[in-house]
């Protein structure tokens, strides 16, 4: 699973996922992408689920990029345990991804097998995301300029 070496400090506020990505929003390394289209924590498990679809089913052809790193530590305490005595144990690494952000990325491969390969990938995430190629992006950012 993807976590980080070493850390600050142990455990994080919350925190909020209002608005949209302003960075990561582009497609820079590969030709097709999946964005993500709500905001929400993609785990450690999740990210390492999307991936291994991926690879599957590409047949270890092309080359995958994930532009999503999990560096949030989320608590969670025991079950049926009283309220107080402090903030709990860390359980597991998140993402956070905004809307707009794209999550990972495809090349090397036709497009028919990237679009089918990112389908399986998008089943693995929590939230709803789209598939876009680089066409796509690069013509929506100039209609809105």
């Amino acid at each position: 699973m993807l976590m980080p070496k070493r850390v600050k400090r142990r455990k994080q506020f919350r925190g909020s996922m209002k608005g949209k990505a302003l960075r990561g929003n582009t497609i820079s390394y590969g030709e097709f992408g999946l964005v993500a289209t709500e905001p929400c924590w993609i785990r450690s498990n999740q990210i390492e689920a999307a991936r291994i679809a991926m690879t599957r089913y590409i047949k270890r052809g092309g080359k995958v990029w994930i532009k999503i790193f999990p560096d949030k530590p989320v608590t969670a305490k025991p079950a049926e345990t009283r309220m107080g005595s402090g903030k709990g144990t860390l359980e597991y690494w998140v993402a956070v991804v905004k809307p707009g952000r794209v999550m990972f990325e495809l090349a090397g491969v036709p497009e028919e097998v990237a679009r089918e390969a990112l389908r399986l990938a998008m089943h693995k995430l929590p939230c709803k995301c789209k598939i876009v190629s680089r066409a796509d992006l690069e013509g929506g950012d100039n209609s809105e300029n």
